[in-house]
């Protein structure tokens, strides 16, 4: 079992969250603008219908967890898993492009761990009223704020789903296996609303712009009351 060193703590893995709460949407986007956003990476976005790719908005609460309580906000494409198999939903992973957070001790976990590309940002956010709210702010400026209803509850597994996420830090593109335990899920179709700040105002707030999520509809929203999670050693893609 690896550990790393944080800020003068030792974080051992694998990296447990034990309650969190979530909130999501996704959206179908340009895929050829998707692609160039995150050609960086080298990964190749999903695309499950004719010309469009997957862009999933979701903030979420961390209330207990080895690296502490804070507040995040991603921007996550669906791509293809260069090492996934042939078999339905093996070859996919999310592609983590934007992680603002409010700590700084997850901050430089992220980073150091994982390479996720996590900044520091305002990121006031709602995840117990009638609609979950948050709003992104860097350095003063809007870059979104996201709105969702809850829809109708669903039954989820008792076995935690496994995921494949993908970051991209200082050219290094890195695949983390994950898993997520979620209760309390609520799904709809539609059902958010997504506000972009001013595109000659921050990067992400232009490319926000460009996939179109000013005006799109919501592909589905999700909502998830407790969620633990398990996050694995990431492991660099040659």
């Amino acid at each position: 079992m690896s550990t790393h060193l944080i800020q003068g703590r030792k974080v051992a893995m694998p990296v447990q969250i034990r309650r969190a709460a979530v909130a999501s949407a996704m959206f179908a986007v340009p895929a050829g603008t998707a692609q160039q956003i995150i050609d960086y990476s080298g990964l190749q976005v999903l695309r499950p219908l004719p010309g469009r790719a997957i862009c999933s908005l979701a903030f979420v609460r961390y209330v207990d967890g080895d690296l502490g309580p804070y507040h995040e906000f991603a921007v996550a494409f669906l791509v293809r898993d260069p090492l996934g198999g042939s078999g339905p939903g093996r070859n996919v992973g999310v592609f983590i492009h934007w992680l603002p957070v409010d700590q700084g001790f997850t901050l430089e976990a992220g980073r150091s761990i994982w390479g996720f590309p996590k900044l520091m940002a305002e990121l006031p956010l709602d995840l117990d009223g009638a609609v979950r709210r948050c709003a992104v702010r860097v350095d003063g400026q809007l870059v979104a704020a996201v709105a969702i209803r809850p829809g109708l509850p669903v039954p989820t597994r008792g076995a935690a789903p496994e995921v494949v996420a993908f970051s991209c830090l200082d050219g290094v593109t890195r695949r983390v296996p994950w898993s997520v335990r979620p209760e309390g899920v609520r799904f709809r179709p539609g059902g958010a609303v997504v506000r972009v700040g001013d595109p000659a105002g921050h990067p992400v707030a232009d490319e926000l712009h460009r996939l179109g999520l000013h005006r799109a509809r919501a592909l589905s929203s999700t909502t998830a009351a407790q969620v633990r999670m398990t996050f694995h050693d990431a492991q660099p893609l040659g």
